[in-house]
């Protein structure tokens, strides 16, 4: 029977347009779902736009534009980067979309009446920034939030909805450290089990409609509140699916969201009777050149441009190969260039180059293979997403084939002598460019078409820059 595998991107905010920082994860995913896919799963792969949230409307006010036409513009962005990034995502489902507001209000009804939301009085500091309440032992010593340090909060005081989390505070451990709900890496759950040592509190779930600028979600029943942004915004994992798709199989995030995901959400599906996430992933963020990404600074990267000079897989590849699954980063256009030139033109380029040309000067004809398969090593490396493992791995082959060729040196030979070392080499391509599908969809394809049947030369396929 074929398998059922929905995968998520986090949902970003479209109060700007995407960042390498949106690149890596939605890439990520991707490989993923095309592994699955070649694994014969029905796959569905879903992000989004997380338009609710205060951030839009400030950004929409900053740029005099009213916040709807605001967050479809930067939705266009995102929607245009996912097919640069040659990513096959199935659904971009909106936070203002009516599906996903019917929705995120039967959610909350749901809540409403196993008794978990209340209302009450309530004053606190506030982050724009992370959208979300802090209690001042959550803050770092200057009294900021350790997500945007430098920027100050809001001390807000107003009538809110709030959610029984600390109900749930058992469960979720039980959960968690049962592995009910797989946390990747294992020192991410560490971290969520650690903050699930202390006493939970109970969690603003609305804004009033003065501080929300009347954007958002309503609260049913009540004209005076919006639904809070991360009680909608999770939500989405929900709402652009149908009943047979949901539960997620793979949440792929951010580190400075894990807490809404691995705490907040499974505490709002439990108080609603409904299924779980079966497993949330877990990434590190993006430094360029050692430094923090800012606007301030001015070394925000436009994958767009890469994608331009360098080509998609380029970008890809970097991304996967460079960049640990689970740690912090570097982006670099110096490593980039290095990269680009020794590992993609050079030894991998060159090697199909090389084979082919020759190949196709003999005229010769390569059967078709039907029957690829992934390594068991590359099994359970996909199975905790060592994206860049897989891939030294696959330039370990590359490399070897290369120091074959030219030991053996072909060129030199008669096209009698040369015969089964072609086919042989031609061979292991094909297998090269079948475990290169879910990282490098277009490179791949180029390669497996250009090695079975009859053989032709390959036209460069990381051209010198």
């Amino acid at each position: 029977m074929t398998k059922k595998f929905y995968i998520t991107a986090a949902i970003p905010y479209v109060n700007a347009p995407p960042h390498i920082g949106h690149a890596l994860e939605f890439i990520q995913v991707d490989v993923v779902a095309r592994y699955h896919k070649l694994l014969g799963d029905k796959v569905t792969s879903l992000t989004g736009g997380d338009e609710n949230a205060l951030k839009n409307v400030q950004a929409a006010e900053k740029a005099g534009e009213l916040t709807q036409k605001f967050v479809d513009k930067n939705a266009v962005l995102f929607l245009k980067l996912l097919k640069k990034l040659n990513t096959q995502f199935d659904v971009f489902q909106k936070g203002t979309a009516p599906s996903h507001f019917k929705s995120s209000q039967e959610l909350w009804n749901l809540c409403l009446k196993k008794g978990d939301i209340y209302k009450k009085n309530y004053q606190g500091l506030y982050c724009v920034g992370c959208e979300t309440f802090y209690a001042p032992d959550e803050l770092n010593e200057k009294g900021e939030c350790s997500e945007h340090p430098g920027k100050k909060l809001d001390k807000i005081s107003e009538v809110n909805y709030f959610f029984k989390l600390s109900s749930y505070q058992s469960q979720l451990v039980q959960l968690i450290s049962s592995d009910t709900l797989k946390i990747y890496p294992d020192f991410r759950k560490n971290e969520v089990l650690s903050f699930l040592k202390e006493p939970l509190r109970d969690i603003s779930i609305s804004r009033s409609n003065e501080r929300a600028k009347n954007w958002g979600v309503p609260v049913p029943n009540d004209s005076t509140q919006r639904i809070y942004v991360w009680f909608d915004a999770l939500n989405i994992y929900r709402s652009g699916v149908d009943e047979k798709t949901w539960p997620a199989d793979l949440h792929i995030i951010g580190k400075g969201i894990i807490r809404f995901h691995t705490v907040y959400w499974p505490a709002f599906l439990l108080s609603a009777g409904l299924p779980l996430p079966k497993a949330v992933m877990v990434h590190g963020y993006l430094t360029v050149d050692g430094q923090k990404m800012s606007k301030s600074i001015g070394n925000i990267v436009d994958p767009l441009e890469i994608i331009n000079k360098y080509g998609v897989d380029a970008l890809r590849y970097y991304l996967l190969r460079e960049i640990p699954p689970f740690d912090d980063g570097d982006f670099s256009y110096r490593r980039l260039d290095e990269v680009y030139s020794s590992d993609l033109a050079n030894e991998l380029g060159n090697l199909v180059m090389r084979i082919t040309t020759l190949a196709e000067k003999d005229g010769l004809e390569i059967k078709p293979i039907y029957n690829f398969q992934f390594s068991n090593l590359t099994i359970e490396q996909f199975n905790f997403f060592q994206f860049n493992l897989i891939l030294e791995s696959i330039w370990k082959k590359i490399k070897i084939l290369n120091k074959q060729t030219d030991d053996f040196a072909p060129w030199k030979k008669t096209s009698v002598e040369r015969k089964d070392f072609l086919t042989k080499s031609l061979n292991e391509i094909n297998q090269v460019g079948y475990e290169l599908q879910p990282f490098l969809p277009e490179t791949a394809e180029k390669i497996l078409k250009a090695t079975q049947g009859k053989i032709t030369k390959i036209l460069p396929l990381f051209p010198r820059l």
